[in-house]
């Protein structure tokens, strides 16, 4: 059983390693909206999770299945549903029938180090935000959800369900409104549930360096998404202040927590000083943009 699972995470993860590199590439187009690249990041989320999709002859596996994949139906009504076999190591699928006994060795051992290790990535990150959490407790009150702490270097939210805004004792009050907006985007947009399931995503997939490159990208991508978000709201002055602020607070990185600070300060700096409000129009282009783009990506090719 274990060693079917791990058949199908391999095959899935070849095709979230396509869809990242796709998505790594877009990224590189500056003229695409932050907000949208953050939102192309749930494509090979996606991806690296579900071994199935609706067939669209469309489809970039489409194309791809002529050449090096094999397309498996599990759902023949419309819409028709099928899996993309990329490994091609087995006869048939449900069950897994290896071609060869040496094939079926391997898959074996290799599915016990894969969840030895999963396990292991899992439970280390999740007793280091524990132990981020409790060294936090003793944070000061302001208002709200809003806290003061000694103990870390740049504002953060953390929490999922009840997030808390931590800000450190050594910032100025002058930037904590600045810092506040930012943090509240956050938390309006669930992202530290996203950066769990991404985290999550990366230990199951830990064998692929590409996971933990698309991890980074995902990170930096949140933050210069959130600043977009803030921006739409200030004048030329405030922009200019909140870059100020950022260069200030720029200085620590965490995987489970929004960090004010969390992405590379040049690049926020440029995006920030360049950033122009889109129009009508051009939102509703870069939205079917997306659109078609997550389709090509996300479905599945035809039989």
């Amino acid at each position: 059983m274990l060693s079917e699972i791990f058949y199908w995470v391999l095959n899935i993860n070849i095709l979230g390693s396509v869809a990242g590199l796709i998505v790594l590439s877009l990224r590189k187009i500056r003229t695409l909206p932050r907000f949208a690249v953050y939102f192309l990041w749930l494509l090979p989320l996606i991806r690296l999770w579900l071994p199935f999709g609706i067939a669209n002859k469309y489809s970039l596996l489409s194309l791809i299945s002529k050449f090096t994949t094999k397309t498996v139906v599990i759902w023949e009504e419309l819409p028709q549903f099928t899996t993309t076999n990329s490994i091609m190591g087995a006869n048939s699928y449900f069950p897994i029938e290896y071609k060869t006994n040496l094939l079926e060795n391997v898959f074996n051992v290799a599915s016990i180090v894969w969840i030895i290790v999963c396990c292991a990535a899992i439970l280390t990150t999740a007793l280091l935000y524990f132990f981020t959490k409790s060294e936090l407790k003793s944070a000061e009150l302001i208002k709200g959800n809003i806290y003061k702490s000694d103990r870390i270097t740049s504002p953060a939210v953390y929490g999922i369900i009840r997030s808390r805004i931590i800000i450190p004792t050594a910032i100025a009050d002058g930037d904590i409104d600045y810092i506040i907006l930012h943090e509240q985007v956050h938390i309006g947009r669930r992202d530290n549930l996203f950066r769990i399931i991404a985290v999550i995503t990366a230990c199951v997939h830990w064998f692929n360096p590409l996971s933990w490159i698309f991890l980074k990208c995902f990170f930096a991508d949140m933050e210069l998404a959130c600043d977009a978000k803030v921006l739409k709201s200030l004048n030329q002055t405030q922009t200019k202040e909140y870059a100020r602020t950022i260069l200030t607070c720029a200085s620590s990185k965490t995987f489970l927590a929004s960090a004010f600070g969390g992405a590379k300060t040049k690049v926020r700096i440029e995006n920030i000083l360049s950033y122009k409000k889109l129009t009508v129009l051009s939102s509703l282009y870069f939205a079917a943009l997306v659109v078609v783009i997550s389709i090509i990506i996300i479905t599945n090719a035809t039989t």
